[in-house]
């Protein structure tokens, strides 16, 4: 593997931006410093002006495959991963079939070691007859435990209680939950179509799936963490309500319930729904201009964790059905850092932040080895960003499997310029450089 030397980057990382040039040799971070003399046998990337960040590690992603791969897959996503910054992912289990013993969770490996392009690790899932599988699951190679506490894409809904007791009181690791509560969904939607039948708007999305749902769900999950000492994190927090259970008072380290945002809950609003209709409609739903900037004050001041993606894409056809036939669900990973990066331009997020929540916070959280900032002897996932590029989002450089993005329109003020994971160049100037793998995440637990 041939050395590759950064020159004059403003590397942001721990807090703070410095001008410097980063050596990678081995696929790792072999020196920082402010200069460093380039040997012949070094390929020289030129960073100056630009931004250079840890590669974004997003914990939130469906890849769709095993078994809905006419959607996604993990060759195809991984690859528009990377070409939004992104690179490490954690995926989700709710494939088909679901992702509920450990043959079928190696399954995703296998599949993952011969396309992903991008570093990643697969969430082990639960549901209410398979807790004793659930506790083989091992915390050093695998990032999780979802517990989908609400439905949403996939049959994995996990509703006994004595079930969550079990899962709660027993499990070691990280547990992520969806949290929904499903008896407010099913009222609400028997409200609606008292109101407008089988036609009923888009715009009730946020009204079916509304403030009481998360906050029900979301505090009981934070009870049973408490009640049992467990680890829990709760996924894409979407109401200002929700906030109120998360606590800044300590360091993430010592935290044992933690809270993550996603990309669309911080840009997206309920007066969006007119224009974009069901290519919005995620779960939980995109609510209210004060839950979106609640979520983001949030995120500043440390009660929300990590910022991620929940990628998950449908093919277009599947979306522009109506309100009850259309999925929820988004493809965001090629998209999410350049949206953030429009929230750093506007001044209401800085980008010593956004790194911290995007690339330090994960590592921290699922205790990553290795990975997840910019220091000697790490892995070189590294991101180069150029500043003040026009960068429109058109269905000609949308990388996705499915084809179409939220942000089709939109352009955005920065551009990914080079990607690289574990040393290697895979995304460089608009084109994926193929030859490389990524690799499987490990843990230090």
């Amino acid at each position: 593997m041939k050395s590759i030397l950064i020159k004059s980057g403003t590397i942001v990382n721990e807090g703070k931006q410095e001008i410097a040039d980063i050596l990678i040799k081995n696929g790792r971070i072999e020196k920082i410093a402010k200069e460093i003399l380039p040997k012949e046998d070094c390929e020289m990337i030129n960073a100056e002006g630009k931004w250079v960040l840890p590669g974004f590690i997003d914990d939130q992603v469906h890849f769709r495959e095993p078994g809905l791969t006419h959607k996604a897959n993990i060759f195809t996503e991984s690859r528009a991963a990377v070409a939004g910054g992104i690179t490490s992912f954690m995926e989700m289990p709710n494939t088909v079939p679901n992702t509920l013993t450990q043959e079928l969770l190696q399954d995703k490996y296998d599949i993952a070691s011969k396309s992903s392009i991008a570093n990643y690790s697969f969430f082990m899932g639960a549901s209410n007859e398979n807790v004793e599988e659930v506790l083989k699951t091992d915390p050093k190679t695998v990032c999780g435990v979802k517990i989908f506490m609400g439905s949403s894409t996939g049959n994995m809904l996990v509703d006994n209680e004595q079930t969550l007791e079990n899962l709660f009181s027993r499990v070691p690791m990280l547990i992520a939950t969806h949290c929904e509560d499903e008896v407010t969904i099913r009222t609400n939607i028997e409200k609606a179509k008292q109101q407008y039948g089988e036609n009923v708007p888009i715009e009730q999305h946020p009204v079916i799936r509304n403030e009481e749902a998360c906050y029900r769900s979301s505090s009981m999950a934070v009870r049973l963490a408490k009640k049992h000492g467990a680890q829990l994190h709760i996924l894409h927090i979407s109401t200002a309500k929700e906030l109120e259970l998360f606590d800044n008072s300590i360091p993430l380290e010592q935290k044992k319930i933690t809270a993550e945002a996603c990309v669309h809950h911080l840009w997206f609003t309920d007066e969006d729904y007119k224009e974009k209709g069901t290519l919005i409609k995620w779960n939980p739903a995109v609510k209210s201009k004060k839950d979106r900037d609640a979520i983001m004050q949030a995120v500043i001041d440390n009660r929300i964790d990590v910022l991620a993606t929940d990628h998950a894409p449908h093919t277009i056809e599947e979306k522009q059905n109506t309100y009850f036939k259309a999925p929820s669900g988004g493809p965001l990973v090629q998209h999410a850092l350049l949206a953030l990066l429009e929230k750093v331009k506007e001044g209401v997020l800085t980008i010593e932040k956004l790194v911290e929540k995007a690339s330090h916070s994960p590592a921290i959280l699922f205790k990553i080895k290795d990975r997840g900032y910019l220091r000697e002897g790490y892995f070189a996932d590294i991101v180069i960003v150029g500043k003040d590029k026009e960068n429109k989002v058109t269905k000609e450089n949308i990388l996705y499997k499915c084809g179409w993005s939220p942000f089709e329109g939109v352009t955005f003020s920065h551009e990914i310029e080079t990607t690289l994971v574990n040393g290697n160049v895979v995304y460089h100037h608009g084109k994926i450089i193929d030859g490389t793998s990524g690799k499987r995440l490990s843990f230090n637990r």
